[in-house]
């Protein structure tokens, strides 16, 4: 006979939190969003290699997550899964872009020497849109080096383009050089001291190790919590599937990819276990793979017994996805956060290994993110709230008057991703798990998510908390009535409707 559980499933919307004291202590500016993206052995004093500086991730969508938006989110200190419904050639792309934009050390990825001429010199100009060169004796970007040359520094109006860059470039004798030990608050004050826009760093044998350029420093002080691997680069994820993935992952990892993600409808599937184990035997147990998605205890024993570093909850709950309703498979977000926490929390307590647990799904308010967090989420996935930003790969289009962007499931026929849903069969999608859609157009990413992480803190302290750690500890949550979630909104009054239309 089939097992019936005795609870219907619940909802972030149906719980609230209880607020707890709130000390002198509590105050935002106090509040630590850092959280652990990958597992490591807690009970042995270790620290996971890979944290984030606030919990939030972006999708392994088409309509959410590129390079764009890998960009814009690790300047905010959270992750992005380039979506893997592509080529292997296009998804390393476009994490070898994000690993070399300008996050203060920058590796130069235009070069050239100083024999070649100003021609071959507007050509790499125009192919990579760099205006400022790197002059090495051979021409690649850890070269000796000569000299630097901008478009400034010439004009092939009045300069024959059979000229030689060496006879325009700036000479290594007239530049301001750093070394490789210096920090960016160093090189940032060179940059200001000699009024220049770029600062070459160098090794001692005189070989060029980065470019530091004004921009990337304010941009750098503009957003604190950047998350930046050992090499001042951008940190990325990407998705992958359980087809190509002996293929896919050794490319990506060439590409500098540093985390990757499992990406299916359904977890808890042998296809999960044998990529979790050939991945790691093959590539190494350094290589960091979440897995999912999974919506009970049972399911995350499975995967965190295969060696997923980070288990991805929730089955049916995204804002496009119709699985619940094509199949009758999943399972409400906030009872399977619930149960998945508590078994993540017994897994830790039988073997001291700390598997950090991602809500995927069922986000509709800025306070679900902090009351799956207090459930016990580590972190959590959104799509349609990253969807609405000017960084998503989507269109920007007017609809009845309204500015809105392109949004479609995995699922969909669009996505025509069938590597995430096929279980085996022909290729091909049978049916749809997904629908093609609109949302509101939101803006800047940046503007929005520092108001999301601004409920979060102050929430937190409403609970007494300062971190997540301690949110989970202290949470008091209560499941509410139908009549106290209509309570909780504006009521009984007429409501000043304000259209404020985006330019």
């Amino acid at each position: 006979m089939a097992y019936f559980f005795e609870e219907p499933s619940h909802t972030f919307d149906e719980y609230l939190l209880i607020p707890g004291y709130t000390s002198a202590e509590c105050i935002p500016s106090n509040v630590s969003l850092r959280t652990p993206i990958v597992r490591f052995n807690k009970r042995a004093g270790e620290q996971s290699s890979l944290y984030m500086n606030i919990p939030m991730v972006s999708a392994v969508m088409q309509s959410v997550s590129n390079d764009k938006m890998a960009i814009a989110l690790a300047k905010e200190g959270g992750v992005s899964f380039i979506f893997g419904s592509q080529s292997i050639a296009d998804q390393a792309a476009m994490i070898a872009h994000v690993k070399m934009y300008k996050a203060g050390f920058v590796t130069s990825d235009t070069n050239i020497r100083p024999n070649q001429t100003l021609a071959e010199l507007t050509k790499k100009i125009a192919e990579t849109g760099h205006s400022t060169v790197a002059v090495t004796e051979n021409g690649e970007h850890n070269g000796k080096l000569v000299g630097i040359i901008t478009e400034r520094d010439f004009r092939l109006g009045h300069c024959s383009s059979d000229a030689t860059v060496g006879e325009y470039m700036t000479a290594l004798k007239d530049l301001v050089v750093g070394h490789s030990d210096i920090t960016l608050e160093e090189a940032n004050e060179l940059i200001w001291k000699h009024k220049i826009n770029q600062l070459p760093v160098v090794d001692k044998d005189g070989n060029l190790q980065y470019l530091i350029f004004r921009k990337d420093y304010e941009s750098h002080e503009e957003h604190p919590n950047e998350l930046l691997d050992s090499n001042k680069r951008y940190i990325v994820g990407a998705g992958i599937n359980t087809r190509d993935y002996m293929e896919r992952v050794p490319m990506l990892l060439s590409a500098g990819a540093d985390i990757f993600c499992l990406d299916s409808s359904e977890g808890f599937t042998e296809w999960q276990r044998r990529a979790l184990n050939d991945i790691h035997t093959k590539f190494g147990k350094d290589v960091k793979v979440g897995a999912g998605n999974v919506v009970d205890a049972e399911g995350f024993r499975f995967l965190a017994g295969a060696g997923a570093d980070f288990v991805k909850i929730g089955i049916g709950g995204g804002s496009i996805c119709i699985t619940r309703e094509q199949k009758g498979i999943g399972r409400g977000q906030a009872t399977a956060t619930i149960e998945v926490a508590k078994a993540r929390d017994e897994y830790f307590k039988e073997t001291g290994i700390y598997v950090p647990i991602c809500s995927d799904g069922g986000i509709v308010h800025d306070n679900h993110i902090t009351l799956a967090l207090a459930m016990g989420a580590d972190f959590v996935m959104l799509g349609r709230y990253f969807a609405r930003f000017d960084e998503s790969p989507t269109n920007k289009l007017i609809v009845n008057g309204n500015y809105v962007k392109e949004y479609w499931g995995e699922g969909s026929n669009r996505a025509r991703n069938w590597q995430r849903y096929d279980l085996g069969g022909a290729k091909k999608m049978a049916f749809e798990e997904g629908v093609d859609s609109y949302v509101p157009y939101a803006g800047s990413l940046h503007d929005n998510v520092q108001i999301t992480l601004s409920k979060i803190v102050h929430t937190m302290c409403n609970c007494g908390a300062i971190s997540i750690p301690e949110l989970q500890e202290k949470a008091k949550i209560t499941l509410v009535s139908p009549a106290s979630i209509r309570e909780g909104g504006a009521h009984d009054v007429v409501v000043k409707n304000t259209t404020i239309r985006a330019e």
